[in-house]
């Protein structure tokens, strides 16, 4: 990873400005919070501008306006951060198709992701799962009750995930470290 660009700067300003408004399922933190801690993780373990931009906009096109947002993305970062964004996303539909699907659809669409796509990916579901987690300490069980899959779905979403990321030799670390945090939420659960 270079040192942080004005291209990166003016990202992390672009983010802040389209999730302003935005806060995490549950505990309120700023939205933006979220992506910062995605680029982070990426940027330590090896992403390239592009990829640490595109964790930046990981969730632009798909919850702040769709296809345009892209096309935005696409003018002032290029083809290749606009690609990953597009990659990184479930769905542009509205209304979004069911939970499941949506999930099922995602999981193989990551079976043929470039590597780049798929260290984003794996650094978001990490960073989605720790705060599942931090949540489960804090207010208990009851954290499942914001998601649509509810507890099992949302177990078995990330199971599937670092399954399909431990094919991927480049993210294993991410999928090991999902693994464990896996392991946190059942002994927590299981408290």
């Amino acid at each position: 990873m270079l040192p942080i660009s004005p291209r990166y700067r003016d990202a992390l300003d672009y983010a802040a400005r389209l999730h302003a408004d935005q806060r995490r399922k549950g505990s309120g933190t700023p939205y933006l919070a979220h992506l910062l801690s995605v680029s982070a993780l990426a940027m330590e373990w090896g992403a390239d501008e592009d990829q640490a931009i595109a964790a930046l906009l990981h969730d632009a096109a798909e919850d702040q306006g769709g296809l345009p947002i892209l096309e935005e993305i696409r003018q002032r970062f290029g083809d290749h951060v606009a690609q990953m964004v597009h990659d990184l996303s479930d769905t542009f539909d509205d209304p979004k198709p069911p939970w499941k699907e949506r999930k099922q659809t995602y999981l193989a669409h990551l079976q043929n992701a470039d590597a780049a796509v798929l260290l984003v990916s794996a650094c978001d579901k990490l960073h989605n799962l720790r705060s599942i987690l931090y949540d489960l300490i804090a207010g208990g069980p009851a954290v499942f009750e914001r998601f649509k899959g509810g507890r099992d779905g949302t177990l078995w979403y990330y199971d599937a995930l670092a399954r399909e990321f431990h094919k991927h030799e480049h993210v294993q670390h991410c999928a090991e470290a999902i693994d464990r945090v896996l392991r946190e939420i059942r002994a927590e659960l299981a408290e």
